[in-house]
């Protein structure tokens, strides 16, 4: 996956505080993901709200992207489980922890009508993230999965969210100097990256 590159969000929204005065508050975050394992490869964006609960997780409101080159069509509600896996509800939660999902995790839809939870699996020893793949014949339960389900280990990762910086009005007095000094400073700074890398082998039952 193509690495994100950005500025450090605290300093630049400083300073366009002090050069341009008025910050209007972002109303969403974009995240880069991808996930990979045996016979796995998915990845894409995803949008949460901008604020994180008492426990650090973000809301994931939108989901993008492809596994296996089939596109995702849509989130899965929050609180239901995909179809072959019940009872395990998603939560659909981001964190910028080690553990970037609950052992809820996130669920999805694909353009093929079949569907994905993957989740962080702390219970295991060792914990890993686990993907949870839904197709053919949906009979009620995660005991009945069939021959083309799966439930494996994989590697997740995430990037940083990229659109920290907030919606600058700009007075037209000035414009050019605030342009002018945010371009020397941010000329300093380097791209920073967090990453959550966990694979183990092996499958066990979500939770």
């Amino acid at each position: 996956m193509k690495r994100l590159k950005y500025l450090p969000a605290v300093p630049l929204i400083v300073i366009g505080s002090l050069l341009w005065g008025e910050l209007k508050p972002a109303l969403a975050l974009n995240w880069g993901w991808s996930y990979s394992g045996s016979g796995i490869d998915a990845s894409g964006t995803l949008t949460t709200v901008d604020t994180p609960d008492s426990l650090g997780f973000f809301d994931i409101i939108d989901v993008m992207g492809t596994r296996n080159g089939v596109e995702i069509t849509a989130l899965f509600p929050t609180g239901e489980s995909i179809p072959g896996n019940e009872p395990f509800v998603v939560d659909n939660r981001i964190s910028l922890a080690a553990e970037q999902f609950t052992t809820h995790g996130l669920g999805f839809e694909l353009a093929d009508n079949t569907f994905v939870n993957v989740f962080f699996a702390s219970f295991l020893d060792p914990a890993t993230y686990l993907e949870v793949f839904s197709t053919g014949t949906f009979d009620p339960g995660f005991e009945n999965f069939g021959s083309e389900d799966g439930e494996l280990p994989v590697t997740f990762d995430s990037e940083l969210p990229v659109t920290f910086l907030a919606t600058i009005s700009v007075p037209e007095a000035t414009s050019v100097p605030a342009f002018l000094a945010l371009g020397l400073l941010g000329a300093g700074y380097v791209s920073k990256r967090r990453q959550a890398h966990i694979l183990i082998s092996g499958s066990n039952s979500s939770p």
